[in-house]
């Protein structure tokens, strides 16, 4: 009697873990980070002081710091403090 009390109470922790949504991923001008968006601040970072305006400028062997290049192209009043969600992005 205890195993068929045991099987709705396992099914239900299974479809529970199934339908809980997982924590967003974090996203910098739309594109999805890695472990933080530090690479996206890098390269939005570079853009600004280097005054880029060409994407051909966004070329380096990180693709995380070339989308922050490109975000800054696209935006350049957007800063790069904070991810898309508005949580600070640590240097």
């Amino acid at each position: 009697m205890k195993t068929r009390a045991l099987l709705p109470m396992a099914a239900a922790i299974a479809i529970a873990a199934y339908v809980t949504p997982s924590f967003a991923q974090q996203t910098f001008g739309g594109n999805d980070c890695t472990v933080d968006c530090s690479g996206h601040k890098a390269g939005y970072d570079w853009a600004e002081k280097n005054q880029i305006s060409d994407e051909s400028d966004c070329s380096s062997n990180s693709q995380s710091f070339n989308e922050g290049c490109r975000t800054y192209l696209e935006d350049p009043n957007r800063g790069s403090d904070e991810d898309d969600e508005g949580n600070e992005i640590d240097d």
